[in-house]
């Protein structure tokens, strides 16, 4: 049997799982860097961790808080510049896989991360910013999602497109010379959902266990489409949960 865990748990579990074995990972922090650390201490050693700071191939043995903790340069198989990391191993698309939040998500995989409500000159919140996810999501060969599910983040249109993933609908990434395959699969706390082979639109494939189709649709701001062969994800392994709470109880030493 199973340990409790926490819904939050279950979707870093879960996102850490789409990681395979030896391929690179270009990492943001907070979820996307929880889930990628716990891959490679898990199934996945050989797993390649990039940061947009520069560092290439770091085994940090505890969570950066930041792109910056030293951490990352001291465990890199190298570091080199910022403009080097987008230049030569991004944008022409040497990276597999790219890990990213959201602040806003619609049913396309579009991304918000930059302001929510007015224009961007006068906003009613301003988000951090782009920082370097609108390359992450042109460029790396495809794109998880790890982000919570809920009316306000869900919405039939983002207010502002800070990263496109399949724009307005099939052919879009094309039309705008996007190089790389966009959203494959979006984790959230309370189920998956997967890009449908012919209209692009974020569709619901499995479900977090204890989770209902009702509770998904309820936290979905557009009518959310459900795959006829629902399945539910395997809950979280004893190894798992106890790796992950390992790392994550290095996030309040590290900040000491």
């Amino acid at each position: 049997m199973s340990a409790e865990y926490t819904s939050d748990e279950m979707m870093t579990v879960a996102a850490a799982r789409q990681l395979r074995d030896g391929t690179a990972c270009f990492v943001g922090i907070g979820l996307p860097s929880t889930a990628a650390n716990l891959a490679r201490a898990t199934h996945a050693p050989n797993l390649v961790l990039i940061y947009e700071s520069g560092c290439l191939g770091a085994k940090p043995d505890r969570l950066p808080l930041s792109i910056g903790d030293g951490i990352l340069a001291d465990t890199a198989d190298a570091v080199v510049s910022v403009p080097e990391v987008f230049n030569y191993w991004l944008q022409p698309g040497r990276i597999d896989v790219g890990f990213l939040g959201a602040a806003q998500l619609d049913r396309y995989g579009n991304i918000n991360t930059t302001v929510i409500g007015g224009d961007y000159a006068d906003p009613k919140v301003r988000l951090p910013g782009a920082g370097g996810a609108p390359e992450i999501a042109a460029s790396c060969g495809e794109v998880v999602v790890v982000v919570r599910q809920s009316l306000r983040t869900f919405i039939d249109r983002v207010d502002f497109v800070t990263s496109v993933g399949y724009g307005r609908g099939p052919g879009d990434r094309e039309r705008l010379g996007l190089r790389g395959g966009g959203p494959r699969v979006v984790i959230t706390d309370l189920g998956v959902l997967e890009p449908d082979p012919k209209t692009c639109e974020l569709t619901l494939t499995r479900l977090h266990p204890g989770v209902t189709v009702e509770q998904a649709r309820a936290a979905t701001g557009w009518d959310l489409a459900v795959a006829a062969d629902l399945a539910a994800v395997d809950p979280p392994t004893e190894h798992e949960l106890t790796v992950l709470r390992a790392l994550e109880a290095t996030k309040k030493v590290a900040a000491r």
